[in-house]
């Protein structure tokens, strides 16, 4: 059996790190098996419906290299892939299963709904639809008159529906307390149910991967599946992204939108290893893979079901891990250039940068943090905090010295300027502690900064000494 997968968003907002979460595993196991992964949108539901979020869904799965192998962009033999686009399905699908007496016309308006559903709370049990019971030929008679009516899933009342999830024991649900969802709404757009499981099928899919908050809403795809005569996917649901506190992700507790990590500067590289480390763990305990090492040694049954916490320290942990030991030094120099071009950063890719960006690399953890953490290195006009002020205050008679010693060095390079505050030390009776803070406070304005001498060499001599004059002047 060749392996068909899906991720199947909807363009209603931000395109989420969720999206990206289930996009991995479903593109992972489709590419393991030389299969397919589609990404179909799911855009049915106008009222909830952002113009541009179809575009950002694109751009974030093209981000990640989350290439799908059929999608609107690509086009390919199952399309069309936006369900607006296929629209003329859904209702003859709905019309065949009330023609099998499988589902049934609905003409209940929602006052008499809102009533049925009070009574049937009251009474403990799921809603009984009145129009369940109607000729299924009246039925139709009536709404291809033109009276508005919904069709409705006509949901067993007797035994049970089993879900058999790939990741869990069977989960067992009685039909008597499953409701006869809405498919077809009354102005002809099909719910998610009918719309899902159609396009589904239509598409080839096999392997239905997808968050754990859609295990309720399995047994009524079961069913659908059984009233068409399908075969069923294989049914995975991943567990969902967490807070810290275990509460299902959200923007009020944690950015979602994948574009705000890119916008920070975050590795794609590094969100997508973050991410697969989200109930799955590297069965040789690594914590730092690629793409290719993940798809090498995935397997679906690994997954744990632990509610993993979508925790941003971590992946920031993950992300200085890849700019310092994964990328070379022309790649970090390269993407953190192209990074700040679009910051509207005027700064030149040059080998002043290239050095910067050598020497800041360990002090990273994501691109945005750069430019606030070099800043003297761009400009004469930095900022002088209070600690390297009273360090600069405290060491007035050392610094003169020094500067005119740093100026008359007859080579300007960091193992040089080390040895240079080496002897001045050893002649003075000082720590290194008394000498060399002042003068990173002088030429950087703060007393953290790389490695001093080389922060020295890179700076330049004639900046070097300039600034130390200009601190104790």
């Amino acid at each position: 059996m060749s392996v068909v997968t899906r991720i199947a968003p909807s363009p209603t907002g931000d395109p989420h790190v969720g999206t990206a979460y289930i996009g991995l595993f479903n593109f992972t196991l489709a590419r393991q098996a030389g299969g397919t992964f589609i990404l179909r949108i799911e855009d049915t539901d106008r009222g909830r419906y952002v113009p541009g979020s179809e575009t950002r869904i694109f751009q974030m799965m093209q981000w990640l290299g989350l290439t799908p192998d059929e999608s609107p962009l690509q086009g390919g033999p199952n399309g069309p892939y936006r369900q607006s686009e296929r629209f003329e399905l859904y209702g003859d699908y709905a019309r065949q299963l009330v023609a099998s007496g499988h589902a049934y016309p609905a003409f209940e308006t929602p006052e008499e709904l809102s009533a049925l559903r009070e009574a049937a709370q009251a009474a403990g049990h799921v809603i009984h639809v009145p129009s369940r019971d109607l000729d299924p030929a009246e039925a139709l008679r009536r709404m291809d008159a033109g009276e508005a009516a919904v069709i409705r899933l006509k949901v067993p009342r007797d035994g049970e529906t089993v879900v058999n999830d790939r990741l869990r024991d069977p989960i067992h649900f009685q039909n008597i307390e499953i409701d006869d969802k809405v498919l077809l709404k009354a102005d002809g757009f099909p719910t998610y149910h009918l719309a899902n499981v159609v396009d589904d099928r239509l598409m080839g899919v096999t392997h239905v991967i997808r968050a754990e908050e859609w295990i309720t809403s399995t047994p009524i795809h079961i069913l659908l599946y059984r009233a068409f005569g399908w075969p069923e996917p294989v049914w995975a649901h991943m567990p969902l992204l967490r807070n810290a506190d275990k509460s299902k992700i959200s923007k009020r507790k944690n950015p979602t939108s994948v574009e705000w990590y890119q916008q920070q500067g975050f590795l794609p590289e590094a969100m997508l290893n973050f991410l697969a480390t989200m109930g799955w763990t590297h069965p040789d305990g690594l914590e730092i893979f690629d793409l290719a090492e993940f798809g090498r040694v995935f397997r679906l049954e690994d997954v744990t079901l632990g509610g993993p916490v979508f925790d941003q320290a971590k992946l920031r942990w993950y992300n200085g891990k890849y700019l310092r030991e994964v990328l070379t030094e022309d790649d970090v120099a390269h993407r953190l250039h192209a990074f700040l071009a679009a910051q509207k950063s005027e700064l030149p890719l040059d080998e002043y940068f290239r050095a910067v960006t050598r020497l800041m690399t360990p002090r990273l953890e994501v691109f945005s943090d750069f430019l606030d953490k070099t800043g003297y290195f761009w400009t004469e006009d930095y900022a002088v905090n209070e600690k390297a002020q009273a360090a600069i205050d405290g060491a007035r008679e050392l610094l003169p010295e020094l500067a005119s010693r740093l100026k008359n060095l007859p080579t300007f390079d960091a193992g040089s300027i080390k040895a240079l505050f080496h002897t001045y030390a050893e002649e003075k009776g000082l720590k290194l502690g008394k000498v060399m803070p002042p003068v990173r406070a002088a030429v950087a304005g703060t007393l953290e900064s790389p490695d001093l001498p080389d922060l020295l060499a890179t700076l330049g001599r004639e900046r070097v000494v300039g600034r130390i004059t200009k601190a104790v002047s």
